[in-house]
C-alpha cells in the first residue's frame, strides 16, 4: 500500500499490542482506527453530536446537512470552520438565514416529544422523510458494477491500515471510482462522500454510490435526498430500506459478489451484458 496522507493519517493512532498467533507472542504497535465526538453547530447553536474518523470534516458537515434537508443546496453554507475542542472538534457552519430559521422551526417542533432512539430521531413520524422521487436516468451494465466493487478493495487505504473502517465511492456511468470516503462510522462515510461531490459541484444523478457495509434505511433515506439512483452495497439490506427504495424511486442492490447480486428495488438501472 502506497504512504498514507496526512489526512488519513489524523484517521488513526498506533498503539501497543500483544498479538498472538497459537502460542507465539509478540509484542508490537498496530494501526488504530480514530474515533472522536464530532459536533456540528448552525449559526452558533449546536445541532449534533456524532462519533466519527476525524478526517474530510468539511465534507462531513456539507454531506451531513445536505442528506438530512438542513440545507438543500451546498451554496446555503456560507462558512464551515472545523476546530479542536476540549472533548473532540468542533465544526461551525454558517447557513443562509431563511435555513437556519427553518431548522429553529424544525427543533421547536421536535420539544417536548417522546424519542425513539433512533439515530438522533426524536419521534416515530420522523423516521421516513417526505421526498420527491428521485429522477435519475443512469444506467449501468452489471459488468461495470462488479468491476467497481472490484477496484474499491485497493482503495480502502485507512481499512487497509486498520480493518475498522466503511467506505462509500461515487462512480459514474463508465464505473470509474471518481471519489471514495472512508469513516468508522457507515453513515458518517456515505455523508463525506455526499458532501466532497457537492462540493465539487458533481451531478449526483449521474453516478452511483458504492457501500462496503449493509444498505440500512438511513443511507437508502440519505442517498434519496440528495437525488441519487442507484445505492449498491456488498452486505444485505433491510425490509425498511427497501421499502424506502420502492417508494423513492431508488435501485437498490446488495450483496454484490463477482458475477452475482440482489437487485431489490427498480432493477431497470442495472442491464446485463453477454460475456
Amino acid at each position: 500500500m502506497n504512504a498514507l496522507t496526512p489526512i488519513e493519517y489524523f484517521a488513526l493512532t498506533q498503539l501497543p499490542v500483544e498479538r498472538w498467533r497459537g502460542a507465539e507472542r509478540e509484542a508490537c504497535v498496530d494501526h488504530i482506527a480514530a474515533e472522536v465526538p464530532v459536533a456540528i453547530e448552525y449559526n452558533g447553536i449546536s445541532h449534533a453530536v456524532m462519533l466519527a474518523s476525524p478526517s474530510d470534516l468539511e465534507d462531513f458537515a456539507y454531506g451531513f446537512s445536505l442528506s438530512e434537508g438542513i440545507v438543500a443546496r451546498a451554496g446555503e453554507i456560507h462558512a464551515c470552520e472545523v476546530e479542536e475542542a476540549e472533548a473532540g472538534i468542533r465544526v461551525a457552519l454558517t447557513v443562509s438565514g431563511q435555513r437556519f430559521a427553518l431548522l429553529k422551526e424544525r427543533r421547536r417542533a421536535l420539544t417536548g416529544r417522546t424519542g425513539c432512539g433512533l439515530c438522533g430521531v426524536e419521534s416515530l413520524a420522523q423516521v421516513r422523510r417526505e421526498l420527491p422521487p428521485v429522477a435519475a436516468e443512469l444506467s449501468l451494465s452489471d459488468h461495470t458494477l462488479h468491476d467497481a466493487f472490484y477496484a474499491l478493495q485497493s482503495r480502502q487505504r485507512l481499512q487497509q491500515a486498520t480493518g475498522s473502517t466503511h467506505a462509500a465511492a461515487w462512480i459514474g456511468d463508465d464505473g470509474e471510482i471518481v471519489c471514495l470516503r472512508e469513516d468508522v462510522g457507515r453513515h458518517n462515510a456515505l455523508d463525506k462522500l455526499i458532501g466532497a461531490l457537492a462540493r465539487r459541484h458533481v451531478d449526483l444523478a449521474s453516478g452511483a454510490v458504492l457501500l462496503t457495509s449493509r444498505a440500512s434505511s438511513e443511507m437508502v433515506q440519505k442517498a434519496a435526498a440528495v437525488g441519487i439512483g442507484l445505492v449498491a452495497a456488498v452486505s444485505g439490506t433491510t425490509t425498511l430500506a427497501v421499502d424506502i427504495a420502492h417508494s423513492l424511486g431508488v435501485t437498490l442492490v446488495g450483496f454484490v459478489r463477482p458475477g452475482s447480486h440482489v437487485i431489490y428495488s427498480h432493477p431497470w438501472r442495472l442491464t446485463h451484458l453477454a460475456d
